[in-house]
């Protein structure tokens, strides 16, 4: 059975990325890539869809125990898990060496102290649980294979076949150290080289001791900084620069319920984020190579501009069920792909033009074709802004005139009217600002409830949206409007959960007004972390400076104990829910920390 969201710790190769749970098991990981079928689909049904648990030996029938302490080895993303037994003290370290050849997971037992029976029990299951791979001994090898994938384990210990899993039981005493490594292979191709654990240990603390070093914050929020960049640095492509929103699928933002995604792709808006937090922090490398990723996914079809794309620029994300998966604690459908791919969303123009903003204000090498992008895009802005969309939020219900959509789009002709302004590319400047304007005018006209001094979700509706938190850090309105403070208590008023988070918008639809229901979805879900971050910022610019720490320090609260957040966090169960961990949670973590430490709101 599948741990809390919260148990997971993150290892990865900036490739693809697994999950390992507190008791020691691999539950989730894609190979090669992070949008390939899973091999350990364990996280979104049982141990039967695939899994790879060490640990020490308990009866037949008991769970592995949890271990005693975990931790990342300094600021890496090695993993350290360590069990206290009866019997001695044992390590398991845990790490994918950024990929030099095939993918691998390298799994190195320790003894520390007396001795201690231990246990390897893997599990392959291929194309998500669904395929039992043909095992079988090549010398000293064991390989698994099922179609065109092949993974190869390599142990210095002995191993046995039973039940259709691979088992190792041995006794590591003090001193004494086992090493796993399973690498992927094309089935096709010939079996990979034999893996050099320590070495691979080596060279994988030194890559990320080398990548940590290039950060330029040293505020007191560090360590929060620090694994969030570190996590933001695993969830990017290295071969394209693409980012994921998060390397898992289908981990519910309602327990039992539908509300279930594939977040494997590289969200226009997500990866926006992401590039501004990094530029911040001193990584203009991960911001150069997302441009051109982004260059590259557009091309010469910025009309066609879609919301995501598949790491390496994929256009078609068609979305599937995969019914054999009985869910994350019967979180059902389990989804691969994602519908929202071709949904009109305008406030992703404003998102991606603000990055590319930031990068040329931080001193990015030039790009020509950026910036002709940049106008390509404001021209198709110019004709589809007055248009309904699906929103920041993807809502599967009817297209709406999302006030943020607007407030986007406001964003995205004014980061251009200012680029034309610095002289650095020509346009027709005058009638952008005409549109600027009109854009502004509109929004302050229809997105804004008078009577209430709040804006709203969309036009004509009474109801609340978090991402109305965003018009003042987006320059929109400055801070002091009244019409911004408005917004910001009346979202805290109406959209707090009973501990302090901020929602999204209401999920509920009003007995008296059924065309509110804007989402299209049965059930709830949780406090977005995103959302109340961002409401820490707005608090921090309105003056409200300890406040705003403090709902800063409760967010730090809710991340585990290895510093990672899913995408949100449950009131009533008291748990992270969502796919995890969640780039849309921690680029607002280190943008609030940055704004805090700015502000000198530290005690």
């Amino acid at each position: 059975m599948a741990g809390r969201i919260e148990d997971y710790a993150l290892i990865g190769d900036m490739q693809t990325a697994a999950l390992v749970c507190r008791d020691g098991t691999v539950d989730w990981l894609c190979l090669p890539r992070f949008d390939s079928p899973a091999v350990f689909a364990g996280l979104l049904g049982t141990d039967q869809h695939g899994f790879w648990r060490i640990g020490p030996a308990v009866p037949e029938g008991a769970g592995t125990p949890d271990a005693t302490r975990r931790h990342y080895r300094g600021e890496s993303l090695v993993l350290e898990s360590e069990w206290d037994t009866d019997t001695g003290t044992v390590r398991v370290t845990d790490f994918m060496p950024p990929r030099d050849g095939a993918p691998q997971v390298i799994r190195i037992v320790e003894g520390l102290s007396g001795q201690v029976r231990m246990r390897s029990s893997l599990r392959m299951r291929f194309a998500y649980g669904q395929v039992v791979p043909w095992v079988q001994q090549v010398g000293a090898r064991t390989v698994a294979v099922a179609g065109p994938d092949s993974v190869w384990l390599d142990t210095d210990v002995d191993t046995y076949g039973e039940d259709l899993t691979t088992y190792s039981d041995f006794t590591v005493a003090a001193g004494e150290r086992a090493c796993f490594t399973i690498s992927w292979e094309p089935s096709h191709k010939p079996q990979p080289a034999l893996p050099d654990p320590m070495a691979a240990l080596r060279n994988t603390e030194a890559f990320w001791r080398e990548w940590v070093a290039q950060c330029t914050y040293s505020g007191p929020y560090h360590e929060a900084v620090i694994r969030s960049l570190i996590t933001l640095k695993a969830l990017t492509y290295g071969p394209t620069g693409g980012i994921v929103a998060a390397p898992t699928t289908s981990l519910p933002e309602d327990i039992g319920g539908v509300r279930n995604w594939d977040y494997r792709f590289t969200w226009l808006r997500d990866a926006a984020i992401t590039l501004s937090s990094l530029l911040r922090t001193g990584y203009r490398e991960e911001a150069r190579a997302w441009r051109e990723w982004l260059l590259r996914a557009v091309a010469g079809d910025p009309e066609n501009l879609q919301i995501m794309y598949g790491i390496a620029g994929e256009r078609e994300l068609g979305e599937n069920e995969l019914h054999w998966l009985p869910g994350y604690e019967g979180s059902r459908p389990v989804r691969i792909g994602n519908g929202a791919a071709h949904q009109l969303q305008l406030d992703v123009y404003g998102e991606v033009i603000e990055a590319l903003h930031l990068g040329h204000m931080t001193g990015m090498a030039r790009n020509d074709y950026a910036s002709v992008l940049q106008l390509k895009l404001i021209d198709y802005l110019a004709k589809h802004w007055t248009e309904p969309d699906e929103g920041i939020w993807e809502v599967r219900g009817p297209r709406r005139h999302f006030t943020h959509s607007k407030v986007m789009a406001w964003v995205a002709v004014d980061r251009t009217v200012k680029l034309i302004e610095s002289g650095e590319i020509e346009g027709p400047l005058e009638e952008l600002r005409d549109l600027r304007d009109d854009i502004h005018a509109d929004v302050c006209e229809k997105g804004y409830d008078k009577e209430r001094n709040t804006f709203t979700q969309s036009y004509g509706s009474q109801e609340l949206d978090a991402s109305l938190l965003l018009i003042p850090q987006m320059g929109f309105l400055p801070p002091d409007d009244k019409r911004v403070i408005g917004t910001i208590e009346a979202i805290q008023r109406e959209l707090s959960t009973s501990d302090g988070f901020i929602l999204r918008y209401p999920t509920h639809t009003a007995a008296d007004n059924p065309e509110e229901n804007v989402d299209g979805l049965p059930g709830d879900e949780g406090a977005f972390l995103a959302c109340s971050f961002w409401m820490a910022d707005d608090l921090a610019m309105i003056g409200r400076v300890d406040e705003a720490r403090q709902l800063f320090e409760k967010l730090l609260a809710l991340r585990n104990d290895l510093g990672l957040l899913a995408e949100e966090w449950d009131p009533r169960l008291q748990r992270q829910v969502g796919n995890f961990p969640q780039a849309f949670s921690h680029v607002p973590l280190i943008d609030t920390a940055l704004r805090l430490t700015a502000a000198g709101a530290i005690r």
